[in-house]
C-alpha cells in the first residue's frame, strides 16, 4: 500500500460558547481569526480551523483533506481550508457527536477508495512543533498501512495530573519481527492497554506518577473499512444509516439522504461508542503513539491566554493594552485600534467586541458558557 491512500478529516463541530463574546452562533470558535501565526516579522491572525488544515502539509495532499462541520458554516469552512472541495465538506444538518462524524467520513471514504486510511483531528488544538507532529502522524499511518486492523491513537505525555482529560495506558512496544514493513520500523509505538475517562485527582496523580499513562489527545488514524466494521459491531443502528449516506455521497440527492438519515443516528462520542469496546475486542488492535509536543486545547479564555506571551507581571494580550499595577490579566479585542487599560486589578479576563464586552475573573471563566446562554438572542 502506498501513501496514495492517505486522507485526513478535521472535526470542526461545536459552538465554543466558553469563548463568548467572540464565539457566536454565526461564527464558532474554530472560525475566529484570533491566533497569531508566522514569524515575528510577519504575524498574521488565523483561525484554529486554518491552522488545523495547514498541519497536514507534507502528509496528505489538499485533495484528500476533509472537514466535518455544521452545514450552516459551509461557506466559512470552504474559505478557511485551502483547496477544500464541496465533495470533501461533510456538512452535518445537526450535530450527532464524534462517533457519527468519524463514521460519516469513513463511509464516504470507503465508497471512494476501498484502501482509504484517514487521520482524524479536532479543530481546537494548538500543536507545536510541527516537525514532531508530522513524524508521529507518519508513524501512525505506517502502522495502519502494515495492518488495517489497527486503530492508532496519539497520547500526550502529561505535564501535571489533569482531571479534565482522558488517559491512555501504554502497553508493550510494537515491533516488526518479520522485517516485512517496507516503511521502516515502528519505534515509538505501543499497544494501548486501556482508556480511562476523566479521572478524579487521586487517580490522575497516580497515573501521572506511574509514567505509563498519557493524555488522550482525541487524534486517531483508522482504516475506513475497520471503522465501519467496528461501528457495525458496537453501534449497529448507526451503521445502517451511515451505509446509506456513503452509498449516496457524490450523487444527486445526497444532501436529502443526509438530512433524512443523520438526525436519526444515536448521539454518542467516539470514546464511549467505539474506542472503549474496541479496546476489549480481539478483532481490533489499539495502538498508542506518544506525541511529545506542546498541546493546548483552546477551549476557554484562560487556555487561550496560555498561547500568548506574558509580560513581567504575567499580563497577556492580543490587543492594545496598558496596565498600571495590574497582574495576570488576559486582554483580547477584535479591534486593533481599541485600547484596553487597567489599573490595580489582578486575574481578570477582558474581551472586547463591537457589541459586547466580557469582564470576569479568570478562575470563573468556565461560567462564560452559562452567561452566553442568558444573553439576548442577537448576541449569542
Amino acid at each position: 500500500m502506498t501513501q496514495d491512500h492517505r486522507y485526513a478529516m478535521i472535526m470542526a463541530g461545536g459552538s465554543g460558547t466558553r469563548l463568548w463574546p467572540m464565539s457566536r452562533t454565526s461564527r464558532p470558535k474554530q472560525l475566529i481569526p484570533f491566533i497569531e501565526s508566522g514569524d515575528k516579522n510577519e504575524k498574521k491572525r488565523k483561525s484554529l480551523l486554518q491552522i488545523s488544515g495547514e498541519r497536514f502539509e507534507g502528509l496528505v495532499t489538499k485533495d484528500r483533506r476533509l472537514v466535518c462541520a455544521s452545514r450552516s458554516y459551509a461557506k466559512d469552512v470552504m474559505a478557511a481550508i485551502e483547496g477544500l472541495t464541496q465533495n470533501n465538506f461533510l456538512g452535518e444538518p445537526v450535530g450527532r457527536d464524534t462517533l457519527n462524524a468519524v463514521g460519516f467520513a469513513a463511509a464516504v471514504l470507503a465508497a471512494r477508495d476501498p484502501d482509504a486510511i484517514f487521520a482524524v483531528l479536532t479543530s481546537d488544538h494548538i500543536i507545536e512543533p510541527q516537525s514532531v507532529f508530522a513524524q508521529k502522524v507518519d508513524l501512525g499511518f505506517r502502522l495502519v498501512e502494515a495492518d488495517p486492523s489497527r486503530i492508532v491513537t496519539f497520547s500526550i505525555p502529561p505535564t501535571f495530573p489533569a482531571t479534565a482529560y482522558g488517559y491512555i495506558e501504554q502497553g508493550d512496544p510494537i515491533s516488526d519481527p518479520t522485517g516485512s514493513n517496507p516503511s521502516g520500523n515502528f519505534d515509538g509505538a505501543f499497544r494501548a492497554n486501556r482508556f480511562v475517562e476523566k479521572p478524579d485527582l487521586a487517580r490522575a496523580t497516580e497515573y501521572f506518577k506511574s509514567g505509563s499513562f498519557g493524555w488522550n489527545s482525541g487524534m486517531f488514524i483508522f482504516h475506513a473499512r475497520t471503522v465501519l466494521d467496528a461501528i457495525a459491531w458496537f453501534q449497529p443502528a448507526s451503521s445502517v444509516g451511515l451505509a446509506k449516506i456513503g452509498a449516496a455521497w457524490g450523487k444527486p440527492g445526497a444532501e436529502k439522504v443526509v438530512d433524512d438519515v443523520y438526525p436519526l443516528l444515536t448521539k454518542i462520542s467516539l470514546d464511549y461508542g467505539l474506542m472503549e469496546p474496541a479496546a476489549r475486542d480481539e478483532r481490533i488492535k489499539i495502538c498508542a503513539v506518544p506525541m511529545p509536543v506542546s498541546w493546548r486545547d483552546v477551549g476557554s479564555w484562560p487556555s487561550y491566554g496560555e498561547i500568548l506571551t506574558a509580560d513581567a507581571d504575567g499580563n497577556r494580550a492580543s490587543a492594545r493594552a496598558m496596565h498600571i499595577e495590574s497582574k495576570k490579566m488576559i486582554v483580547v479585542s477584535d479591534d486593533p485600534t481599541h485600547l484596553i487599560a487597567t489599573i490595580g486589578v489582578e486575574g481578570l479576563v477582558v474581551v472586547h467586541t463591537k457589541d459586547a464586552t466580557l469582564i470576569c475573573r479568570a478562575d470563573m471563566a468556565e461560567q462564560v458558557k452559562d452567561l452566553a446562554g442568558r444573553v439576548a438572542p442577537e448576541l449569542r
